[in-house]
């Protein structure tokens, strides 16, 4: 692959088919569930029971440019598609995306605004988007943003896509940056408690070291050290504790969701909440990552208890998977931000036919 080199080029009929697809629906007034690897269809949000739209073929890398740090790729690609490319030029995605055996797909994770445990270091993949093409509820091929990083024009709808499970369009092509690869990494692992990680995680966030992960989990806290080799090695020696070696895969069983914690049908809650909240022990079976933002609960728990939790925190909480999800997965908004998430709806998809109700009931 060369420098500014344009490889899987060939677009087929598949966009016409999709948009196609998106007219025949709306003229008849049919909703639509946008699918492609079909790994989150039970994560992140609600259930959704329509017919289903097929983008798993829209796939292909339609520019790479390794010198400017941009990727642009079709939406149902492969991210281990896009990581292979990438690593042979020495280059990554630096938000560490969940690949669930495979399956994930580049629009699917970008929907669902899924990022790894190197995500409060390097970003989140809504941080690493330049421009997206979308179909819309019209069937209109639209495109945002642009494909080069200095690209700040307008209004960032591209952003806007993250998170929003497929509700304001089918997405088409995704731009995004890449960063290069770390020179070095290295684990470490220590025994303590839940408090005492939280504790130890935002002490060592708040040095000048190469951290780019912090864990907990049953009793253990790892530390991922990743950059240049001298400074890695270095912090290693001042940081101590039990250093984790090559076949150690506790970081990708975490990015995948495939550490033991996470087996078995009970359901999974999600917080987002300030690093610095206490450990909240109370809760049973708990997982927190993202040096403390993010923390995992197994279990059947009461909604309401959970969401008092999660303000206490200054944050919230989302029913993750498994679960009631015909109900609400997600905190209430207030009245305001209702409105405008319907305005935005509106926009995008005025008949209301792309995923509804995935994301809120009465959306």
């Amino acid at each position: 692959m060369t420098e500014g080199s344009t490889i899987d080029a060939s677009p087929g009929d598949l966009s016409q088919h999709i948009i196609g697809a998106v007219i025949e629906a709306r003229s008849a007034q049919q909703p639509l569930y946008i699918n492609a690897g079909g790994s989150k269809r039970h994560l992140v949000g609600r259930d959704c029971n329509a017919r289903v739209l097929d983008v798993s073929g829209h796939t292909g890398i339609v520019e790479y440019h390794p010198g400017e740090l941009v990727i642009t790729a079709r939406a149902g690609t492969l991210l281990t598609r896009l990581t292979d490319a990438l690593h042979e030029h020495g280059q990554m995605l630096s938000f560490d995306p969940p690949l669930f055996d495979g399956k994930a797909t580049l629009g699917g994770t970008l929907a669902c605004n899924l990022s790894g445990p190197a995500r409060p270091w390097s970003g989140s993949v809504r941080d690493m988007v330049l421009g997206v093409q979308l179909i819309n509820g019209k069937g209109e091929l639209l495109n945002f943003g642009g494909k080069v990083i200095k690209n700040v024009a307008g209004y960032d709808v591209s952003r806007l896509q993250a998170g929003a499970l497929g509700t304001l369009g089918v997405l088409s092509e995704i731009s995004l940056k890449v960063l290069p690869r770390y020179e070095h990494c290295l684990s470490l692992s220590y025994e303590m408690t839940a408090q005492e990680a939280v504790d130890t995680m935002n002490q060592r966030a708040a040095q000048p070291k190469p951290l780019q992960g912090a864990f907990w989990v049953d009793g253990r806290l790892h530390l991922r050290l990743a950059g240049a080799m001298d400074a890695v090695e270095h912090t290693a020696r001042q940081w101590g504790g039990e250093v984790l070696g090559a076949s150690d895969t506790s970081w990708c069983d975490l990015r995948d969701m495939s550490l033991p914690f996470f087996a078995g049908d009970a359901p999974l809650w999600r917080f987002s909440i300030k690093a610095t909240a206490p450990a909240n022990t109370a809760l049973g079976n708990t997982l927190i990552d993202w040096c403390g933002a993010q923390r995992w609960v197994r279990g059947d728990h009461d909604s309401a208890v959970l969401r008092e939790t999660a303000a206490a925190g200054e944050g919230h909480v989302t029913l993750f998977r498994g679960g009631d999800r015909s109900s609400e997965v997600r905190s209430t908004l207030s009245a305001v931000e209702q409105r405008l998430q319907q305005r935005l709806k509106h926009s995008f998809d005025p008949d209301g036919i792309l995923n509804p109700g995935r994301l809120y009931s009465w959306l």
